[in-house]
């Protein structure tokens, strides 16, 4: 295709796109459909700081794969919820069946049994970072392949173990600078007190099922405590009268969400009730939280998560496995801290640019710089035998603070111009002084 921007010139077409949903990671900030994507260097320092508060913690890195078995999402997801029904990325290769992972929880927990990491004793504190793929209309922060960073504690049904995970959710934001934030917290009980509550719950909604949308009339028969999900400001309206989950709860459900609330509240974290918390997948059970930024809108959430100590018998335990932890999107968390004014490093300028003018020095300047990065210098330099107006452009570009000037007669001469590029001033420096020099 012909280019039509001005002053731009077009060396090659390109029939292919990225897929719709999905975006490229440049070494630069770009705009793909409209919103803004941080470079690579921002990606690596956002990672950076998920991985030193998890040390923190005490918590590994897993790394599970992206294809897993379409009935391990199917089973531990729940077979209802909006993921399995509508939004996998599912397909199938012979007799087998594939999905590209939604979530990460689910793929933990069967790393955990694969492997039988119970044997190593203790609790399991595992994170991940990685992509994560539904196919759900893209739109501002949701993505179809999206990345996701989390953790899981497996092994643990002390209450303290749920407020850690909430806290280890609020170090990383507070750690990136990100203060204004809301903790939701709820209880959803456990398996005995949910089918309770669900028909207390049909029996004050049906009456009123004409006045709910289409997706809640639908969810009404099929798992209706996701009604309570709903961001139809008319249908919160409808649930202001319903029931409420904890009232419905066990004595041992109560007894730990008080516990969670208590330590929560110890370390100063300020936690708002909500009643209607229920999370969207099947695999909750007692705690739930979300960690909200109103910065974000109306698709306020930064961070969510809960217990889940009924998952690894879902996914094919002959025992229950209790375990806590919680997500995050890392898209979300970019568009949170540039809606709160605070950038991540984008670029990290070399520590000298070479300018190398003629055959020799461009020698010189290929076994130099070798040299200079064994002993840890960011070192670079021209590729395309430009002329020396060109190059330094090129190191301007670059931003680098020093810039090395050598031609044929310098190397003759035993010395090089070094070039502060802030004050402009330039001293001759012997061969041997060179790397002292750039250390300088």
């Amino acid at each position: 295709m012909p280019c039509r921007k001005p002053k731009t010139i077009c060396l090659m077409s390109n029939p292919f796109r990225n897929i719709t949903g999905t975006f490229d990671v440049l070494p630069d900030p770009q705009s793909s459909g409209g919103d803004a994507i941080a470079g690579s260097r921002a990606w690596q320092e956002l990672e950076a700081v998920i991985r030193r508060v998890m040390h923190r913690y005490g918590a590994r890195e897993i790394r599970t794969p992206i294809l897993e078995p379409t009935e391990l999402i199917a089973r531990g997801v729940g077979q209802l919820t909006d993921i399995v029904s509508k939004e996998m990325f599912a397909f199938e290769r012979g007799d087998t069946h594939y999905v590209l992972r939604p979530e990460v929880t689910a793929p933990v927990m069967r790393a955990y049994l694969q492997h039988n990491l119970e044997q190593l004793g203790g609790v399991q504190r595992l994170f991940y970072i990685g992509p994560c793929f539904r196919a759900e209309r893209p739109q501002k922060g949701r993505y179809r392949q999206f990345h996701q960073f989390g953790a899981e504690f497996i092994g643990a049904d002390d209450p303290r173990a749920d407020a850690e995970t909430v806290l280890m959710a609020i170090d990383i934001y507070r750690e990136l600078g990100l203060t204004d934030f809301t903790v939701r917290i709820n209880s959803i009980g456990d398996a005995a007190s949910r089918p309770r509550y669900r028909e207390a719950l049909v029996e004050f909604l049906t009456p009123l099922a004409d006045q709910l949308s289409d997706i809640s009339r639908q969810r009404l028969e099929s798992n209706p405590m996701r009604i309570l999900d709903t961001k139809s400001e008319k249908e919160r309206a409808l649930l202001l009268g319903a029931p409420i989950i904890t009232d419905y709860i066990d004595d041992e459900s109560r007894a730990h969400y008080e516990a969670v609330k208590a330590h929560l509240t110890a370390v100063g974290v300020d936690i708002e009730e909500d009643p209607f918390l229920v999370r969207g997948l099947d695999y909750y059970t007692r705690t739930a939280f979300e960690i909200d930024s109103p910065v974000l809108g109306a698709q306020s959430t930064l961070a969510g998560g809960g217990r889940y100590d009924l998952l690894a018998e879902d996914v094919g335990s002959k025992k229950p496995v209790p375990a806590v932890g919680f997500a995050a999107g890392m898209e979300r968390l970019f568009l949170a801290l540039s809606a709160a004014g605070t950038t991540l490093p984008e670029y990290e300028a070399p520590d000298i640019f070479v300018v190398a003018l003629g055959d020799a020095a461009a020698e010189w300047t290929f076994s130099a710089v070798h040299d200079w990065r064994s002993s840890g210098i960011r070192a670079v330099y021209d590729l395309k035998g430009r002329s020396m107006k060109a190059q330094m452009r090129e190191a301007n570009r670059q931003q680098a603070p020093k810039v090395i000037i050598v031609g044929d007669a310098e190397l003759e001469a035993g010395h090089v111009a070094v070039k502060d590029m802030e004050s402009g001033e330039q001293v001759m420096v012997p061969l041997d002084q060179i790397k002292a020099c750039i250390l300088d």
